[in-house]
Parts: C-alpha cells; sequence; structure tokens
C-alpha cells in the first residue's frame, strides 16, 4: 500500500486556502502537523513502518459548528480530504491522513449541552471521562468507555470503536438504547446537518469518521455505581477461564470481567506483590451488593481476592484501577517495557470454550501471551481475546493469525490494517456508504479507510 498518495495536494494553492480559513485556528508548523497526523498505530510494527510519512497539510483546530461549517466547505471547494481527530488514541490509524490534506481537531468541541435523567449530550470532541465525571454529579454515569478513557473522546469512541469498559454489563455500542442521537455535518460547498436518531446512528458508528463530521451525540446513562474494583489469582490459567464462565452468572451485577495469564505479570509493576508471576488474574469491577456472592465464588473455582476496593482507595495504595489491566491497556503495559511485542484481537465462538485457549498456550508457547475480555452483546454474552505476539515480521504474525483461525471457532480481527472491512468488519456496510454518498459526496473524508468507496462515486457538490 502506497500509504501517502499525494494527487490530492499537488495543484493546491496552499496560501489561498489558508486564506479561505480565516478566522481559524490553523497549525502549520511541520512537527506539530506530524503529533496532530497519528494516533496509536505504533502498537502496530506494520502500520509503524506504513504510515511513518502520513502527514496533513496543515491542521485546522474547531471550537463551534461554524467552525467546522466552514472548513468543510473549503475542503469541499479545494477537493481536500479531510480527516478528523479529538484524542488519537485508536490503535488501527483511524486519524492519519493517508493522502494528507487537511486534519480537523475537534478537540475544543468540548461542551456539556444537555444533562437529563438517563441521558446526556455532548459536543464530539468531549472526553469520555469529562462525560462521566458531569453525570456523576446527577449520581449517574456513562454505560462503557475505552480504558484510554481520560484522552478518549467519545466522537472517537463511537467512529472508531466497538465496546469497553462496561460492555460485560450494557453490551456493545451498537446494542439497542445505547447511542441515542447524533448530529452530523456534511462535507459539501454549502455544508448540511443531518440528524440520526438511534439505529439511524449505525450509518456513522465504526466507520472511522469517512462519512460526516460527527457534531455532538447523546447517548444513555444508567445510575451510578461505586464499584469495587478486585483482582481474583488462580493457580492455573483454565481456572481462571472457568471462573470468568461462572461470574457470568446474571445475579452478580458486574460491570467488567477480564482474566489474564501469570505470563503478563512483569509487566504489570504497579500491581507489586498482588499479582505474582505464579498465579494468573481476573480483573473485575464488582457491584458492592454482589461482593459476597462474588467471593464465595471466586473461592469455589480455587481463587484468591487479592485486590478489593474502590478506584480511590486503589490509587491511594499506588494499584491501577481495575480497567488500566485489561482491554488494550494490557498491551501498553508490555509495551511500555518491551517493544518487542504486538497483538492480535480475537472473537470466540460462543459459548465459549476454554480448551480453545488451552490449545493456543500449547501451540505458540511464548510467542503468544493469553488475555480474555468477557462483553455482551445482543444481550448475549461474548468472549474476545487481545493477545500479546512477539513480533518475529510479517511472515510470522500471519502464521499466528492463519492458525488460530484455522481450528475453528475463532475469527481474527486484524489490528494491522487501516481499512475498517479488512480488520473487523469483513463485509462492506452498505448502509454506511448510502450515507456517505449524502454526507460526503466527493469522496473526500479520511480516503483510503473503507473498501466500499470507489472513485466513481464521487459527485460534485
Amino acid at each position: 500500500m502506497n500509504a501517502r498518495l499525494p494527487q490530492h495536494s499537488m495543484a493546491i494553492d496552499w496560501d489561498a486556502v489558508r486564506a479561505d480559513l480565516h478566522g481559524l485556528n490553523l497549525i502549520t508548523a511541520p512537527s506539530q502537523r506530524k503529533q496532530l497526523s497519528k494516533d496509536f498505530y505504533w502498537y502496530s510494527p506494520i502500520l509503524t513502518a506504513q504510515l511513518a510519512d502520513c502527514v496533513a497539510d496543515l491542521v485546522v483546530k474547531v471550537s463551534t459548528e461554524d467552525d467546522v461549517r466552514q472548513a468543510a466547505a473549503v475542503a469541499a471547494k479545494w477537493k481536500l480530504p479531510i480527516t478528523v481527530r479529538a484524542g488519537g488514541t485508536g490503535n488501527y490509524g483511524q486519524c492519519v491522513p493517508l493522502e494528507g490534506g487537511i486534519v480537523l481537531d475537534v478537540t475544543q468541541m468540548c461542551r456539556v449541552l444537555d444533562l437529563a435523567q438517563g441521558r446526556i449530550r455532548v459536543e464530539a470532541g468531549a472526553r469520555m471521562y469529562d462525560i462521566d465525571m458531569a453525570a456523576r454529579e446527577t449520581e449517574q454515569a456513562l454505560r462503557m468507555w475505552p480504558s484510554t478513557w481520560h484522552v478518549a473522546s467519545i466522537g472517537g469512541f463511537i467512529a472508531g470503536g466497538f465496546g469497553g469498559i462496561g460492555s460485560f454489563r450494557h453490551g456493545i455500542l451498537r446494542d439497542a438504547g445505547n447511542l441515542l442521537r447524533a448530529r452530523v455535518m456534511t462535507v459539501e460547498r454549502e455544508p448540511r446537518i443531518i440528524a440520526l436518531v438511534g439505529d439511524e446512528i449505525q450509518q456513522v458508528h465504526h466507520a472511522y469518521g469517512t462519512n460526516g463530521v460527527i457534531l455532538d451525540v447523546e447517548v444513555a446513562l444508567s445510575p451510578a455505581v461505586e464499584w469495587v474494583h478486585c483482582t481474583a489469582l488462580f493457580p492455573t490459567y483454565r481456572g481462571a477461564l472457568d471462573f470468568g464462565i461462572a461470574a457470568q452468572d446474571p445475579s452478580l451485577d458486574i460491570f467488567l470481567l477480564s482474566t489474564v495469564e501469570a505470563r503478563f505479570s512483569p509487566y504489570y509493576t504497579a500491581m507489586r506483590d498482588r499479582f505474582p508471576a505464579d498465579r494468573h488474574a481476573v480483573f473485575t469491577m464488582v457491584s458492592p451488593d454482589s461482593m459476597q456472592d462474588f467471593r464465595a465464588l471466586a473461592e469455589q473455582h480455587g481463587g484468591v481476592i487479592s485486590i478489593a476496593g474502590t478506584e480511590a482507595e486503589l490509587l491511594a495504595e499506588g494499584f491501577p484501577p481495575a480497567y488500566e489491566c485489561a482491554f488494550n491497556h494490557t498491551t501498553l503495559q508490555a509495551l511500555k517495557a518491551d517493544r518487542g511485542w504486538t497483538y492480535l484481537q480475537v472473537a470466540y465462538a460462543q459459548p465459549f470454550n476454554p480448551e480453545v485457549v488451552e490449545r493456543h498456550l500449547a501451540i505458540f508457547g511464548d510467542d503468544v501471551l493469553q488475555h480474555q475480555d468477557f462483553a455482551r452483546a445482543n444481550g448475549e454474552c461474548g468472549t474476545f481475546g487481545i493477545l500479546l505476539v512477539r513480533w518475529k515480521g510479517e511472515e510470522h504474525l500471519s502464521g499466528v493469525m492463519r492458525e488460530i483461525e484455522s481450528q475453528g471457532g475463532s475469527i481474527v480481527f486484524n489490528p494491522h490494517v487501516v481499512t475498517i472491512e479488512d480488520g473487523g468488519m469483513k463485509t462492506i456496510d452498505e448502509q454506511q456508504i448510502e450515507f456517505k454518498k449524502r454526507s460526503d459526496p466527493m469522496g473526500l473524508m479520511n480516503p483510503g479507510k473503507t473498501l466500499g468507496w470507489k472513485p466513481e462515486m464521487a459527485q460534485e457538490r
């Protein structure tokens, strides 16, 4: 793949473009443009090499809808690629401009617009953590968020995410009732605003910002709970997985449930002796009302609770919250110490059979470390793996993926590609492509990220 296709910028009069963008906050310095053209794709050695030279020609920082309208109109006038970004915590190069052009930074669009019982409406650049803190002032909380929620924005989470912390309790983002409303600005010479309600939001969810600029969103809230962050230790990884399955009992109120094998222990330095190298860990967030039954269930499966406390209590003792020990934070913990690792994402057939993981442990040895997250989708429990893989080159990584899928019952979501379809969706979402024809008729938004858009689809507007 040619990561950067410069045809859009060859004949552009950038002085004239900047004049058309008068009044906006423009970033032209090469170092800042480079920084704001990257996300966490460095988890992947493949993407690190592919995307190294992908840099925006201009970064535009917007703070109002009028700013977005002006930037979108200018992009349409000059036929400039336009890529939206905020926190930049995605792992797949979602907000990396493959063809240069404009990067539209929406981090200053971070206002809470409305807060009521069961819902909150916020601008797309608002950080997930700040949204949750606002909701907690009314004794409510977000239903789910990524492990990078201190930096990640709500717009980025919806445009590039799938689920996260809280998905064990509330399902994945696309499940009914989680996403309520969204407003999207089109990229045309005369931009329009399109309002989406309920299931219509799927037209922009997990579309990598290829079909309109998300301005604001309304998401569901639930009553706030002071979760108990627990670490349960088990002598075998099979025991940890069996406990994870048993903990899916609907009588237990659990927000997060993840298993991490013992070989991760050296990378969890902040856990100290609470995650020793000879024990496998289950990281959870449990309702106080369920703690007694949770402890009893852990003991029945040969487990021992090594940590149990609120987030504030853990932080006061120097321990990380449970959500920083799960999801892709496991990969981050390892990469902090050893950049010789990368990762793969796996979805397992349900009902989940732990023997699949045991086979992988035997086959891959020290090349692959196991970590599973439990979640719900459409009301049914699902099991997903974020596996730590020793980087030995692209051929070796491809061999690991082939071996996992050859055994049947497991699907690899490849995090080392930049397109929506190659990464996880596997098929083109025709609904999203049809919406792109309405919202981005010239095909300017984040080009190269969806296989469903063909150049001949572009129309002048």
